[in-house]
């Protein structure tokens, strides 16, 4: 992932001082357009910047390892994990392009994103102020790089799962609750009645834990974004 193409987006509610920042990661055979509809629903103070995965799997869309489903996900380990070295490398290189708020740098990521997001964040805590996982799971081949519980105790997670999904079946959901609270991190879990998508209801209550992330340390009340409107488009669905 040498100096990997990414979009940027400032905020659409700008505020003084730097803004926080969402790092988005999207699904496998996708890039990094498909998630910037989703952004456009979210808290409008977060800057967006949109990375594109470092392999290229057909025209236009990309991914962050190659996998098969079979029917459960078989991946190519080398990849996932050369792909999580180089998320660690691309977040203080964006951090310094951009003059991010380091103590405000937050990874989504939808479907293999949230894969890779969970790989990031569980084993460099530091360079995260908190993990959205949307219809992912947990890589047990990133087990051993995962950081200690100590490390882990102040990250706040937001995850979410259909439990209609059947490219990753909502197990693979529960799995990650069951695996996160064991490691002691922020969890904040939700189901929804959804496939291998993102619901009005799973935004709404996205914008709610952003919100309270954002009012963290600093004594304000949370201000909740309104429900969009999803209809027009969705996420990638793979």
């Amino acid at each position: 992932m040498n100096a990997p193409f990414h979009l940027t987006r400032p905020p659409r509610t700008p505020a003084p001082g730097r803004a926080p920042t969402l790092i988005l990661l999207h699904g496998v055979g996708a890039n990094e357009t498909s998630l910037l509809g989703l952004a456009a629903q979210l808290d409008p103070r977060f800057q967006i910047i949109s990375v594109r995965a470092p392999l290229e799997l057909h025209p236009g869309g990309y991914g962050f390892f190659h996998v098969q489903f079979t029917p459960e996900p078989v991946i190519v380990a080398e990849e996932a994990e050369a792909s999580r070295q180089a998320l660690a490398e691309l977040i203080p290189a964006l951090a310094a392009e951009y003059g991010l708020d380091p103590a405000r740098i937050y990874v989504l990521g939808f479907s293999q994103g949230a894969i890779m997001g969970a790989s990031l964040a569980l084993s460099r805590p530091e360079l995260v102020a908190g993990l959205v996982m949307l219809s992912g799971r947990i890589l047990p081949e990133a087990r051993p790089t995962f950081a200690a519980g100590a490390d882990l105790a102040r990250l706040p997670v937001f995850v979410g799962h259909g439990v209609h999904d059947a490219k990753l079946g909502i197990h693979h959901g529960r799995a990650s609750r069951t695996l996160l609270s064991e490691l002691g991190v922020r969890l904040s879990y939700h189901e929804y009645e959804m496939g291998h998508e993102v619901s009005a209801a799973e935004i709404a209550d996205l914008n709610a834990w952003l919100a309270a992330r954002l009012a963290e340390g600093t004594g304000a009340v949370p201000q909740p974004v309104s429900a969009p409107n999803l209809e027009g488009g969705r996420p990638e669905q793979r």
